[in-house]
């Protein structure tokens, strides 16, 4: 009777933690990260009575989570691609709507040039010019605006860096301290208690979302983190904390680094919203800033230098019109030495839209892009020899130690400090300096148009000795190449065709400058001159890039949302079919344990029934 009884108990216990675990699995259907628990059933250890064994019962070996870790860690991975991807494309949102926006830069530049060519149309007209240095300001605006859209949006970047380590670092410790919780329930109870290995899976989910990690089990049920090229931020029941710093070259840019060894791991960050971050600045908003200052430096360096070939109403020689930043040279907070590098612009045609570091080793100078690609160097790097390259011109401090190193950009900030010069409609130069008269006598075809060459506003008179020689102004005979031209006096004379022995050629300072407009027809004509990229490329054209390469980042960004999205449902799909709860089944579960349940109680009351008319009848 004694061991039906206990058979009837140990069903009636295996049946109710059944029960329970129904009941939990129920409970916790709509909780993030639960895995479905299971119970295991071994049949206990029978009693040998005679030639043959009697049942003993059940025993209950384990209540275990339904849980595949190949499932796990791909989910893992689809949540970091995912986390990366969707705020890849929420960035790049960002800034498309921002060159899109109210502040669309070419339908300033149109406006800007409309206004040139309408002064054109009425050079004289005070109206027409005050328009134009209207359209000019608004020009200006748009790029200042542009500029500062980018700088808050780079400041956004920043803080979301900051935020992201925070959460990095939290997660982390909380891994950690889940790991010695795990590791101390195993010692004491012989399995790992599946709530705590669901919370701490939950936690590692929830820290792939922020930046990519390599997760590494060990033998006594705790995991190992690492991100990046195997920096810790758990082992064991410690973590190891991430960190913000500032840029070596820029205090206000924030670079990750390890807490503890100050490590630089910026680069080596990948997945996750901290992975997409650094990729959006460094990919998207960096070229997206350094493209917007090429533009504004085109603009001011092309306009510039035909506004400076005409003269205004009062006859004088224009001046520039726009102003705007040049390249920024950014000591790194390691230097020893003394003074800085100054940088200009020497050809901007040359320029690459990279930045470089300008390295020196205590016996030389060298100049590195940001892909880490030696570039050479022209000159020895003074004032009267200054190093060239890549359009670039850098005078370097006489007092730099071995080891200082500077970081140029030549065009980041420029669009920030663009500014019209000139604020007097009469300044505006759109008449051109010199007239040319042709000798009545002249025999050869040649025809002839002048630039200015940086000198004083003066005539002369150019006279063909030969159709190879001539003199300025009755000077000494000079010689004539065909297709270049001759300079005297603070100017340059062009030709085009062939001159002949006699032929003159008179140039005058012009008297006309109210209503001459040849200038500002070659103003208009800046719109669609090659400035850029070796004289290929517009100041439009640059624009149209610089909205391209943004646009392109957008669209494969959100084409990698909509994939990663489906991978990511496709993960969590395959997991939870695995350690996701089936009210259906658990509902089967319940009736089956139920009557379980019922069953073994039944058993108990035979065997209690048993008992008693056993001890009737010994007691009659």
């Amino acid at each position: 009777m004694v061991d039906m009884l206990n058979t009837g108990v140990s069903g009636l216990l295996a049946a109710q933690v059944g029960l329970s675990t129904v009941g939990h699995n129920v409970a916790n259907v709509n909780t993030n990260g639960y895995s479905r628990q299971q119970v295991s059933f071994g049949t206990a250890l029978p009693q040998g009575v005679g030639g043959y064994f009697i049942g003993a019962g059940v025993n209950t070996v384990a209540v275990q989570r339904a849980y595949s870790q190949f499932l796990n860690s791909s989910l893992w991975s689809a949540t970091s691609s995912s986390g990366r991807a969707n705020t890849m494309a929420s960035l790049t949102g960002q800034i498309n709507n921002q060159l899109s926006g109210s502040s669309n830069l070419q339908t300033s530049l149109d406006s800007f040039f409309g206004a040139v060519n309408d002064a054109a149309n009425a050079p004289s007209d005070t109206a027409s010019r005050q328009v134009l240095l209207a359209r000019a300001g608004g020009l200006v605006s748009t790029f200042q605006s542009l500029s500062g859209q980018f700088n808050q949006l780079s400041s956004q970047v920043q803080q979301q860096i900051g935020d992201a380590v925070n959460s990095i670092n939290s997660y982390s410790d909380s891994i950690a301290k889940l790991n010695g919780l795990i590791r101390s329930s195993v010692a004491t109870g012989g399995t790992p208690p599946s709530d705590l290995l669901d919370k701490r899976d939950a936690l590692v989910k929830d820290l792939a979302a922020q930046v990519g990690v390599t997760v590494v089990p060990q033998n006594d049920n705790t995991i190992s983190v690492f991100v990046g090229n195997g920096q810790s931020l758990v082992s064991g029941t410690q973590s190891y904390a991430l960190a913000t710093a500032p840029n070596v070259y820029d205090a206000t840019r924030q670079e990750v680094v390890g807490a503890a060894s100050g490590s630089v791991l910026s680069g080596r960050i990948s997945g996750g919203a901290l992975g997409a971050l650094m990729d959006f600045r460094s990919s998207v908003l960096d070229p997206a800033q350094t493209q917007l200052g090429r533009t504004a430096q085109a603009l001011a360096s092309a306009f510039n230098a035909q506004h400076m070939q005409g003269v205004d109403l009062n006859g004088d020689v224009g001046g520039q019109f726009f102003s705007v930043g040049g390249p920024t040279a950014q000591a790194a907070s390691s230097n020893n030495g003394t003074g800085n590098v100054d940088a200009s612009i020497s050809d901007i045609s040359k320029l690459t839209g990279a930045d470089y570091t300008l390295s020196y080793t205590g016996g030389a100078w060298s100049l590195r892009d940001t892909n880490g690609s030696s570039v050479a160097m022209g000159g020895t790097g003074t004032a009267a020899d200054p190093f060239t390259a890549a359009g670039l011109s850098m005078v370097v401090p006489a007092g730099a130690a071995a080891g200082d190193s500077f970081r140029i950009q030549p065009s980041r900030n420029a669009a920030a400090s663009f500014a019209v010069v000139i604020n007097n409609p009469d300044k505006i130069a759109a008449a051109a300096p010199l007239a040319i008269s042709n000798g009545i006598n002249n025999t050869g075809t040649a025809t002839a148009s002048a630039s200015l060459d940086g000198g004083a506003l003066s005539g002369g008179v150019v006279q063909f000795t030969s159709a190879t020689t001539y003199t300025v102004d009755g000077g000494a005979v000079q010689t004539y190449t065909p297709g270049q031209p001759i300079n005297a006096n603070g100017w340059n004379l062009q030709l085009s065709g062939t001159p002949q022995n006699g032929d003159s050629f008179t140039l005058t300072p012009n008297s006309n400058a109210q209503g001459d407009n040849t200038n500002a027809l070659m103003l208009g004509k800046v719109a669609n001159l090659g400035v850029l990229n070796g004289g290929v490329t517009s100041v439009g054209g640059a624009y149209s890039q610089l909205v391209g390469q943004v646009g392109s980042a957008g669209a494969v960004a959100n084409d990698e949302k909509t994939t990663q999205t489906a991978v990511y449902n496709q993960a969590y799909g395959s997991q939870q079919s695995v350690s996701g709860v089936n009210l259906d089944e658990e509902a089967a579960n319940l009736v089956r344990f139920q009557q379980a349940y019922q069953a073994s109680a039944q058993v108990i009351t035979t065997a209690n029934s048993m008992f008693t008319a056993l001890l009737s009848a010994v007691q009659g």
